[in-house]
């Protein structure tokens, strides 16, 4: 559940949907689900250079089913 994509200024952001380090595999997905909304997950999109992590609502299969240029739309919007 981890996914890199570089954006157009060399950063390299690293989404890790959250609460993946639990132990079980369901426990997390639970867990990182955006309460009150159905097949929605909390992301946290990491920078490799000075910017500030990101926090995000993704929606399904995020790691598979969002483009490159979708998923970097969304970091941009919250930075």
């Amino acid at each position: 559940m981890e996914r890199e994509v570089k954006d157009t200024d060399g950063i390299t952001w690293t989404c890790l949907q959250a609460f993946s380090g639990l132990s079980d595999n369901s426990e997390a997905q639970d867990a990182a689900k955006v309460k009150g909304e159905s097949d929605t997950y909390w992301v946290v999109c990491t920078p490799s250079g000075g910017a500030q992590s990101v926090r995000l609502k993704l929606e399904g299969d995020w790691e598979k089913e969002y483009s490159d240029k979708a998923l970097l739309q969304k970091i941009k919007a919250h930075q």
